[in-house]
């Protein structure tokens, strides 16, 4: 049981930020604030969830996407982070899993999941 000050908070955090719908298979690009000294930037990561976890405040995401050299490149976020500037659905992945963790071992286009037909 939390206690009540730190539950109104964390409603307050949630309730601030806005949060498209989405779940594994589904590729995103998030905007993500990058610091470099006394300079800020927002860069792009754009690739494929593999898994959530957590709720709340707590809840967190795994990104994967295929970088250079055909190197994947996996990034967790904390679905509330100040660091996420901008989140979009870019498609909706067909899956029948909620944790996508073989798509490490596959390459190419063995690797690819289908879009989902509304």
């Amino acid at each position: 049981m939390k206690n009540r000050y730190i539950a109104s908070f964390e409603a307050a955090q949630i309730a601030e930020k806005q949060i498209p719908q989405f779940k594994a298979g589904d590729t995103v690009r998030l905007g993500v604030e990058i610091k470099e000294g006394e300079k800020k930037r927002i860069q792009l990561f754009e690739g494929i969830v593999i898994a959530r976890s957590g709720n709340g405040v707590d809840a967190t995401f795994t990104v994967r996407k295929i970088g250079a050299n055909s190197i994947g490149v996996e990034r967790i976020f904390p679905l509330y982070s100040e660091s996420l500037k901008s989140f979009e659905v870019v498609r909706k992945g067909r899956v029948r899993r909620a944790k996508l963790h073989f798509l490490r071992g596959l390459k190419g286009k063995a690797a690819r999941i289908k879009e989902l037909k509304k």
